[in-house]
């Protein structure tokens, strides 16, 4: 259950970005009462092939926030992406904000500094971030409060962001007919993931739930809003009241058969910078590729 108050009277503006290359959709998240607005999960492209970055996809959440008007306040990652690059510190560059993310990321960091075997100059405490959020921890968008609820299991440094009647969950849930985000990657655990899930469909029936990812399953057209009541009903993995040992069995069997994303190298080493593409030792922008790493 939430320990915190939950808001369902404050309806904020959401207005989604579905990008098709990574299958991740970004938002624009406005307080009803002002023009401030927080970006949730924004992607920055690349051509891993060719070795080239590009940022189409976060220029069109800069041009609406700034044809509409809005002061954008928060860059949130919901977790450490290992299947697209965020755009945080190229958004922050043009329009400010704070980047935050949850505190789990010094583990995170601490996982992957060892795999991509970074040295002593890479900090693992968080430090690249501007906000480490903790289970409860509340900010301000304008007039509207949010909330930063822990909900590990995908990874540990997994947050759903409530905000007044609506609630990012980052991967700890897909649309109904989607099911549920893998739980293998290094630091996951499929038994915290069903506790995360459960955590998240204790808020209220109404609470608008919006997704990180949408793959369109049977050919449906991409989706990416829907209730926690829709949920609790209708989720392939956990609705109808599966057990906690039904899904953990489920979910490990299934993952077990999984390809690692395509862009997990490129994605770990700059997500766990907050969006810095590292470098080399005369500073050049350079990606690390570790061989049975992973």
């Amino acid at each position: 259950m939430t320990d915190f108050p939950v808001d369902m009277e404050t309806r904020p503006e959401v207005s989604g970005h579905f990008d098709p290359a990574t299958n991740t959709i970004s938002y624009i998240v406005k307080d009803p009462a002002s023009n401030a607005c927080a970006i949730v999960d924004s992607v920055m492209d690349i051509d891993y092939a060719a070795g080239r970055i590009t940022h189409e996809h976060a220029d069109l959440l800069i041009s609406e926030i700034r044809d509409r008007g809005l002061d954008l306040a928060w860059i949130i990652e919901t977790h450490v992406h290992a299947d697209h690059l965020s755009a945080a510190p190229y958004i922050q560059q043009h329009l400010g904000g704070k980047i935050g993310i949850g505190s789990g990321i010094m583990e995170v960091q601490d996982t992957f500094g060892k795999v991509f075997n970074e040295g002593t100059e890479f900090q693992r405490d968080g430090s690249q971030f501007d906000r480490l959020f903790k289970d409860g921890d509340s900010y301000e968008i304008g007039a509207l409060r949010a909330f930063a609820m822990h909900t590990p299991g995908h990874t540990p440094a997994c947050m759903t962001h409530v905000m007044g009647d609506a609630a990012f969950v980052g991967d700890t849930l897909f649309m109904p007919d989607g099911g549920s985000a893998r739980a293998d990657f290094p630091g996951g655990d499929a038994g915290v993931l069903y506790d995360s899930i459960q955590k998240v469909l204790s808020l209220p029936d109404g609470m608008r739930l919006f997704m990180c990812h949408d793959y369109g399953p049977n050919g449906r057209d991409i989706q990416w809003e829907t209730t926690v009541g829709e949920e609790k009903a209708n989720n392939i993995h956990v609705g109808g009241g599966k057990s906690k040992e039904d899904f953990v069995a489920f979910r490990t069997q299934r993952d077990a058969t999984l390809a690692m994303p395509k862009l997990i190298i490129p994605s770990l080493q700059v997500n766990m910078r907050a969006g810095e593409v590292p470098t080399d030792k005369d500073g050049r922008p350079m990606l690390k590729v570790p061989v049975n790493g992973l």
